[in-house]
């Protein structure tokens, strides 16, 4: 993928700077340069328009002067009619195929930037994504690729053609006309430009707060509406509001000085058009009565007037916007400067078919530097056999997974299949390879079909269905008034956490991976609905290289060997029946927990 230099993002209440402006345009341009011809072609047709645009007034003066007292027996010449209605079509047509020329420019580069960010999203680390905030990434990306369209927009329908327009005007006052009006139009013009610059940098920083508020509140917004089954547990729903209404508050005063300052700039905008405008009048007045203009002179440079500051009233606007897209698109842009942690090495290759052992070569890890997660950790899963790990709450078990999967990359020692270190293996072929049932569920905001399809999207219904019955999960949906169509709400809040994690035993189940993590896979389920799909579980293990995460020893009785974890490190493994009878801490948690299974059948 192509990089730039990274962008950072400007604190709040400074103005992007130009050097940033740049860069961001710079970064943009190779999405629209894609298209050169109709990027050359809509050009053209731009300045096709506002040569007819221009020429509209100049037909018209003769149409004036041609009524003149003592002209009027040479009529109106049926050519300026014809050159003058030929002349306002012609200005319309050629906007219109710019436009239909540029729509295609414009909304491929919309699409191609956010789809890049939304891949690059995907390829960032597991850290990265358990640090974002959701509600904020997503209206930075929402108004990151509003603001492409609607600085393109500005640019070429607003921003090029009036500069296009004013070298037009211009160069037609120097030439009919004395330096006069040229020096009055540039001046006018120069202080409208200037004025407009100077106050749109002073709101900026206005502009600024209100995103930053914006974005604060839909985060908080999104965060509690994902956690709503949370807020109504503890009947916080007032809490939450309050919370809300804290970055409201403080939209609502930003958004009401940002509208005030707004009035302000408009008003000094007008009050300059007003000056220029009259100073023009007046001389051309004055040039009428000394008998140097004509009537069609006077109307010529009034209507010359209009078409230019009619743009200029919207060019406080223009520029506000122009500078909020360039703010937002670099926000945007930042999130593909975010550092790929976990990236494919150059020599990075596919995973060779054949038998998968799993190796576990004196790993450590750690999230942070003061915070050690596992330590020379060493173990063996031969190719077909089945290694589960067990241990209290916090002692790196789920750990043993991310790293599998490359979530992250070890800070000690190596993670092999089949002798090739994972570092050296392209993530996509990795990941291909593995499935897992994790502990805590997340569905998608779909049917339970597609979710179970998820596993492989190319599988036929028929092959969905013997998944679903698999993870014993068939006769629940058949239930169901929408049957396999029934969607699952937010994260899949509408299944129980039994439900949910069948849904994901059986999308697992119909990847049919030849290497499997259970990670707390039947954590959720009741005792006979556990030992239904432990048997099936079973079975899908057999000739699959197998690593069961589990708490319930039950579970992994059967397992070719058990590892017991303690801090981080492995304390004890061997068989069920080697562990117990080293009377250690394993046999200890399965002493307890049989306890515990007596005392809840006796209750």
């Amino acid at each position: 993928m192509r990089r730039a230099s990274a962008l950072p993002k400007p604190p709040a209440g400074q103005a992007l700077a130009e050097s940033h402006a740049w860069l961001t345009l710079r970064t943009l341009f190779p999405y629209l340069w894609r298209y050169r011809l109709r990027v050359l072609l809509a050009l053209a047709c731009l300045v096709g328009a506002k040569v007819a645009n221009v020429g509209v007034p100049l037909v018209f003066k003769e149409m004036i002067d041609g009524l003149a007292p003592g002209q009027q027996a040479l009529a109106l010449p049926a050519l300026l009619l014809a050159l003058y209605g030929a002349l306002r079509f012609s200005s319309s047509l050629f906007t219109e195929l710019r436009e239909m020329l540029f729509a295609r420019v414009t909304q491929r580069a919309v699409r191609q930037v956010a789809l890049e960010v939304f891949g690059h999203l995907h390829a960032l680390s597991l850290r990265f994504h358990l640090e974002r905030q959701t509600g904020g990434v997503s209206r930075d990306i929402e108004r990151g690729s509003r603001s492409i369209s609607s600085l393109i927009s500005y640019t070429l329908y607003s921003i090029l053609p009036t500069l296009v327009e004013i070298g037009l005007v211009l160069a037609i006052l120097f030439a009919k006309y004395d330096i006069g009006f040229v020096l009055i139009t540039l001046v006018s013009l120069l202080a409208y430009v200037v004025f407009t610059v100077k106050v749109s940098n002073w709101r900026i920083d206005i502009r600024r707060q209100v995103n930053e508020s914006d974005s604060a509140a839909n985060t908080r917004a999104v965060d509690s509406l994902l956690n709503y089954e949370t807020v109504k547990y503890f009947n916080n729903e007032a809490w939450e509001a309050r919370r809300y209404d804290e970055q409201m508050v403080r939209w609502e005063e930003a958004a009401t000085r940002s509208q005030k300052t707004l009035a302000l700039l408009n008003l000094g905008q007008q009050a300059i058009i007003a000056l220029g405008v009259t100073a023009m009048m007046w001389r051309a007045a004055d040039g009428v009565v000394d008998g140097r203009m004509t009537i069609g002179d006077l109307v010529l440079v009034n209507a010359f007037l209009i078409q230019l500051y009619m743009p200029l009233n919207f060019l406080g606007i223009v520029y506000r916007e122009i500078r909020q897209a360039l703010t937002d698109i670099e926000r945007m842009f930042n999130l593909l400067k975010e550092n790929r942690e976990i990236a494919d090495a150059p020599d990075a290759h596919d995973l060779p078919s054949g038998p998968l052992p799993v190796e576990f070569a004196a790993v450590d890890f750690a999230y942070e530097q003061d915070r050690q997660i596992l330590r020379q950790v060493s173990f063996v899963i031969e190719a077909g056999r089945t290694v589960a790990v067990v241990g209290h709450s916090g002692a790196g078990k789920s750990t043993l997974s991310r790293l599998l999967y490359r979530f992250y990359d070890v800070t000690g020692g190596a993670i092999r299949i089949a002798g090739h270190d994972l570092r050296q293996l392209k993530q996509g072929s990795l990941r291909a390879l593995i499935g897992i049932v994790p502990q805590d569920t997340v569905l998608f905001n779909d049917s339970i079909f597609y979710n179970i399809q998820y596993g492989r999207p190319e599988a036929s219904r028929e092959e969905v269905i013997a998944a679903a019955r698999s993870a014993q999960l068939h006769d629940f949906i058949e239930s169901l008034p929408q049957k396999y169509e029934t969607r699952v709400g937010e994260r899949g809040l509408k299944l129980s956490g039994g439900e949910k994690q069948r849904v994901a035993i059986a999308r697992t189940l119909l990847k049919n991976p030849p290497i499997l993590i259970f990670d707390e896979a039947t954590s959720a389920l009741d005792s006979a609905t556990e030992r239904a799909i432990q048997a099936q579980l079973e079975r899908v293990a057999v000739g699959h290289t197998t690593l069961i995460i589990a708490h319930r020893l039950s579970t992994v009785m059967k397992a070719d060997q058990i590892l017991v974890m303690n801090d981080g490190q492995i304390s004890e493994r061997g068989t069920h029946a080697e562990l117990l009878a080293m009377d250690g801490q394993y046999a200890r948690m399965w002493r307890l927990q049989q306890q515990e299974e007596r005392n809840a059948i006796s209750c």
